[in-house]
């Protein structure tokens, strides 16, 4: 494994024009929706991962409620030279209708967030998964450059959950990048969205790239998780989209899967620093955004971008693995 600290290699976001680094740092789990974590602990992970090279940190004002904002908040306050460029996302504390896409719930959503996070201008605001509709409508983007105008937000993006919406939004001018799943259990974004955004412009940001963990090799048809954690109560898609939880992938087909890619890790490498490994290396991507729950989990993350590429037999081996157990589950809907 490579050693922690030091840079980590960094690449532009998008039509922000700001570099970050190319494995970030997601923070739903400091939200409390994988299971309790301390604060303590909590802002253990955020210190691994600046002490690591990260300087970027995805959150979003609906995980925990507020929770994970506030935690980045004030850690930055105490760390002001961490030079760290933060995400967030607004939408998802609302009921899912297009009609609550307007510039005055914008302001409000974005007054909690500014306040969460303490600061005055959000570096990037990404609508969190709305309803497809909204992608396609002038007025979201008329009142998301009202944002920018006002200094309320620096820049605007999006989260989605399909291809699909991923081409729709790319070809608006302003938005400055795309959140998207993508990892070696969801080759789909390969295709078409990250070859638009790179001819746009347009930035990547890959997230649930250990398919909730089953590319870390580490659980079994057996594992039991927290009654609070997605992964035992949204298997199905019962409180959000099911691809958030294990890429959509069966349980037990993806803990067969993942056993088969961890015997694609490189000698030094875990599976889950070689999941990563692989996204960091798809042209277009500019940061892959891991969740931890402990400092070993962030360094460990971190470390996955000093790791060789890797050689042209080992993605030949995930894409062969990906259509023989994964493609027909998953491929059609997302």
């Amino acid at each position: 494994m490579p050693p922690p600290g030091g840079p980590c290699v960094q690449r532009t976001l998008g039509r922000t024009g700001q570099d970050v680094s190319v494995v970030g740092q997601g923070t739903w789990q400091l939200g409390g929706d994988w299971g309790e974590v301390q604060e303590a602990d909590a802002f253990g992970v955020l210190d691994a991962a600046v002490e690591s090279g990260v300087t970027f940190f995805d959150t979003a004002d609906v995980y925990g409620d507020g929770r994970s904002e506030q935690l980045i908040g004030r850690y930055l306050k105490d760390r002001p030279d961490a030079g760290v460029f933060v995400a967030t996302k607004m939408g998802r504390r609302a009921d899912q209708v297009p009609e609550n896409y307007v510039l005055d719930n914008f302001r409000a959503w974005n007054d909690r967030s500014r306040a969460n996070l303490g600061v005055d201008t959000l570096d990037l605001v990404q609508l969190h998964c709305p309803p497809t509709a909204v992608y396609s409508s002038d007025e979201v983007y008329d009142a998301l450059d009202t944002l920018v105008a006002e200094q309320r937000i620096a820049a605007y993006a999006v989260s989605v959950e399909t291809c699909a919406e991923a081409i729709t939004a790319i070809a608006r001018p302003g938005v400055a990048s795309v959140q998207i799943i993508l990892n070696p259990f969801r080759l789909k974004p390969l295709d078409e969205v990250l070859p638009a955004a790179r001819a746009a412009g347009v930035g990547i940001i890959a997230r649930v790239p250990l398919a909730s963990g089953l590319l870390s090799g580490k659980y079994t048809k057996d594992t039991v998780f927290a009654p609070e954690d997605h992964r035992s109560y949204n298997r199905h898609g019962e409180a959000f989209d099911q691809g958030e939880t294990f890429s959509g992938i069966e349980y037990g087909n993806g803990v067969a899967a993942a056993a088969e890619f961890a015997e694609l890790a490189p000698q030094g490498a875990t599976p889950a620093q070689t999941a990563l490994r692989w996204i960091i290396q798809q042209p277009g991507v500019t940061s892959v955004i891991p969740g931890a729950r402990s400092v070993e989990q962030a360094r460990a993350n971190a470390a996955a971008a000093s790791l060789p590429p890797l050689p042209q037999s080992t993605l030949d081996a995930v894409r062969d693995l990906y259509d023989r157990r994964i493609r027909a589950e998953v491929h059609h809907r997302w």
